[in-house]
């Protein structure tokens, strides 16, 4: 069957999704990273209109018409309530070169934006320069699915460069190989 195709086997309760043996959730980690994802800083100001951000991999695209992204965020993240307050915010879909803002966003500092070239956005979310994109969004919905909060944002102004992304898989960041 074709992806997105009606009337799929979970959809009509028979298949693996009805299948009632527990997931190993290492397993299940392991096999989720098999998946390889372009790195990216999500970034917000807090109601004391500081920058916060993180790195964050779960980001993808969502809709064209209107222009909607998503991302998720751990519940118990110590930035979950800045975005879950904010309006806006920003995506910074970092490059192959921005390796080590990555790493430092990733761990946990006092200052996370002593790191990179940061400005301020159209809507104050902080944008870092030298990125392979970057799209600045309003909040459209915050949902909670599972033990994370799914952001969608809609896509307010964006840019891209030729630059290489970052990418990240299996544990491990990664460039980008041949062209095939």
């Amino acid at each position: 069957m074709q992806p997105g195709a009606e009337g799929s086997a979970a959809a009509a309760g028979s298949g693996p999704a009805a299948d009632a043996t527990p997931l190993d959730p290492r397993r299940l980690r392991t096999a989720l990273g098999r998946f390889t994802t372009g790195v990216t800083i999500v970034t917000c100001l807090d109601a004391a209109g500081e920058p916060v951000g993180l790195t964050v991999n779960s980001f993808s695209s969502l809709s064209l018409d209107p222009p909607l992204v998503l991302w998720s965020l751990r519940r118990e993240s110590p930035s979950a309530a800045a975005f879950g307050a904010a309006r806006h915010f920003a995506v910074n879909v970092l490059a192959e070169s921005q390796l080590g803002v990555s790493r430092h966003f990733a761990a946990r500092r006092a200052d996370r934006f002593a790191e990179g070239s940061w400005a301020a956005g159209r809507h104050g979310a902080p944008v870092l320069a030298g990125t392979a994109a970057t799209f600045e969004c309003a909040t459209e919905s915050v949902q909670t699915a599972g033990d994370h909060l799914l952001f969608i944002g809609r896509v307010l102004a964006c840019s891209d460069s030729t630059l290489a992304p970052l990418l990240f898989q299996s544990g491990h960041y990664r460039t980008i190989g041949h062209v095939l």
